[in-house]
């Protein structure tokens, strides 16, 4: 039951990619300085393997986020809620902003993707919490 709880999360996290990056396409291909062909789209498309290997990496981040949870006697919706919070905002957006600072890229950009990775967290915790 435990793999399937995270297979949902990874799924919750992954659907919130999809509707962050379909509201915020154009200021993050700005941003993120991604080349665009005449109709605005990204150069050479998307392939599938990107969102397979995506949904994968939300699996592992689901995944330690429930180890992580059941070592901390996390198990409540509102601590869920609260813990993935956390991890979002406190653990991954901040190397979001360290590797955008480095990189010289726009503030835009790791408010953009660091703003995903913390209501993604957020989502996965509260899901977490739910089983």
């Amino acid at each position: 039951m435990e793999f399937l709880n995270v297979v949902v999360a990874a799924a919750v996290g992954f659907g919130l990619g999809a509707a962050w990056y379909g509201l915020l396409a154009g200021p993050w291909v700005k941003a993120s300085g991604v080349e665009v062909d005449a109709d605005g789209k990204p150069k050479g498309g998307m392939s599938p393997m990107i969102f397979a290997l995506s949904f994968v990496i939300q699996l592992i981040v689901a995944g330690m986020m429930r180890h992580i949870f059941a070592l901390s006697g996390i198990d409540t919706i509102g601590a869920g809620l609260i813990a993935g919070l956390g991890i979002g905002l406190f653990f991954i957006t901040p190397w979001i902003a360290l590797n955008n600072m480095y990189a010289m890229r726009p503030k835009l950009l790791t408010v953009i993707d660091g703003g995903y990775a913390t209501v993604s967290c957020a989502a996965v915790g509260l899901v977490l919490a739910l089983f």
